[in-house]
């Protein structure tokens, strides 16, 4: 029944009220951001994901306060946007009681609820040792956030060890440009990054980074857990991982321009009759990347496009049956929905500018390019759930006015065997310069002052991903102007020098640049 005006208007007061006592801001409509973007892969089936898309936005800073987000709410149903800044931990993280929600200190508990999108803004969100468990839940999106180091043994504990985690009949779920990070295996007290179990079907993980963990994460929790399925994984970065990225026991799986980096132990691993199509996606410097892996109950892939860098695979036996060294299909997966693929040697590039939070929800267009997605819905107040960078970002935009490289001098720390200085401005990217070792200085330098704000660092053709940690020094002065990793676009404020240097401070071996082009802006 719908409520009288004057009744509705001293519930919405009231709630109101509440939020600001307990750091929850209800943002007016014209006030309230847009979660911008629209889900991706199976999420978008069994009639879509859409979050809390038109209801209220609120936004907080506590995991007290989202669970207050929660339980205000006029019914466990009623769509919410809920805007997160800070950190959220232990500290700041209470059960809260309500008609509404089913909360639990110490965890961000979406239970018995539906309709609700959980968004990073501002100058970010991270979880702090503090999981995020959806269970008997439908429809959530989680976006733009950071959940580190959610340990299972040890002190403090959440989450069972998971940093994100579903389970009992959980459909329709999208994370998206989320940072999931540990430090350390199950020794240490963690347990996975990205957790199904017990009937949980319809996710999407997109543009999203899984890193320093034992194990990346899993889709049934036993060999008779098969109950799980219909997942897609797409433009997400897994590095230094020892297995299960991910670990599948029965459904279905789609995994597509993923890059795969240091995965020790083993990658995807299909078994207990688990189906995956794996297309388009970029391996490197990895063991037993592909097949079935501690068990005799078998998993089957379709496989397409991939490129492997460096991967060993190990030899066949009762309980291990690697898809290599030369993968082949031996299944068929029938996708039922729409999407574009990357060329599997553009990935770790367009992975590297895209995946993980605070990047600006930047996506491919499907031909390796990056872009940034415009908001869905025009607001003369803050229309976009990310934060500005605090650091440069590389952009795939291309600069104005002519590459100032071209006729300036170059030079550098080393050159190895075969590779030149000038190969950096020479137009070509099939020369390049590499440092002697595993770092270096690379320059552009001029005969007069010389105003930059931009440069582009270009990598040979199939050696994306060579370049680690960077910054970019005004040579005369020693001034940082920016740092990152990776290759691709740097804006900085416009600067006035003779000479600009390339530091590489780390790589993944030997580094190699085609191209080392500057511009005015």
């Amino acid at each position: 029944m719908r409520r009288p005006v004057a009744l509705r208007l001293q519930v919405a007061l009231a709630t109101t009220a509440v939020g600001a006592a307990i750091g929850v801001a209800v943002l007016p409509t014209h006030e309230a951001s847009a979660a911008a973007g629209a889900a991706t892969g199976y999420a978008t089936q069994n009639g879509g994901t859409t979050g809390g898309a038109g209801g209220q936005t609120v936004r907080v800073s506590t995991g007290t306060g989202i669970h207050t987000a929660l339980c205000t709410r006029p019914s466990s149903s009623t769509p919410i946007i809920i805007e997160v800044q800070g950190t959220i931990n232990h500290g700041n993280t209470a059960k809260v009681s309500g008609n509404s929600c089913s909360t639990a200190a110490g965890v961000i508990e979406l239970k018995q609820i539906s309709n609700v999108t959980i968004i990073g803004v501002g100058t970010g969100a991270v979880f702090d040792q503090l999981g995020i468990h959806i269970r008997e839940s439908r429809n959530i999106i989680i976006r733009n956030v950071t959940v580190r180091n959610v340990k299972k043994s040890g002190s403090p504990t959440s989450n069972g060890g998971d940093a994100i985690g579903m389970e009992s009949g959980v459909r329709n779920v999208w994370v998206d440009h989320a940072t999931l990070e540990a430090s350390g295996g199950e020794s240490e007290g963690y347990d996975g990054l990205f957790d199904m179990k017990d009937d949980t079907q319809y996710v999407t993980l997109s543009y999203s980074i899984l890193r320093n963990s034992g194990r990346g994460g899993l889709i049934g929790s036993s060999e008779s857990d098969r109950s799980n399925g219909f997942v897609t994984f797409h433009h997400n970065l897994y590095e230094n991982i020892d297995s299960r990225t991910p670990l599948l026991r029965g459904g279905i799986a789609h995994i597509y321009n993923n890059h795969y980096v240091s995965l020790r132990e083993s990658g995807i691993n299909s078994r207990a009759g688990a189906r995956a199509k794996v297309e388009n996606n970029y391996f490197r410097n990895s063991k037993d990347v592909l097949g079935t892996f501690y068990t005799s109950e078998a998993g089957y892939w379709q496989v397409a496009g991939n490129i492997f860098d460096n991967v060993t695979w190990s030899s066949p036996g009762s309980d291990n049956n690697p898809a290599g060294p030369n993968p082949q299909s031996n299944t068929t997966v029938s996708i039922p929905y729409a999407y574009s693929l990357d060329a599997a040697s553009c990935v770790p590039d367009v992975v590297r500018q895209t995946a993980g939070a605070n990047t600006g929800l930047r996506e491919s267009n499907g031909s390796c390019s990056p872009q940034t997605p415009a908001p869905t819905t025009p607001a003369p107040g803050p229309t976009s759930p990310t934060p500005a960078p605090t650091s440069p970002t590389p952009t795939p935009t291309q600069p104005a006015g002519p590459n100032l490289s071209i006729g300036a001098g170059s030079d550098g720390s080393s050159k190895a065997s075969g590779t030149s200085y000038g190969n950096v401005r020479d137009g070509s990217l099939s020369t390049y310069w590499s440092p002697v070792g595993a770092t270096g200085d690379i320059s552009i330098k001029w005969g007069s002052a010389t105003t930059v704000s931009r440069v582009v660092i270009r990598e040979p053709a199939g050696t994306q991903g060579s370049i680690g940690s960077w910054q970019l020094v005004n040579h005369g002065s020693g001034a940082v102007l920016a740092s990152g990793s990776g290759a691709g676009a740097i804006t900085f404020p416009a600067t006035s020098l003779t000479k600009i240097t390339f530091r590489i401070t780390s790589s993944g071996g030997s580094p190699k640049v085609a191209e080392f082009e500057t511009y005015a802006r």
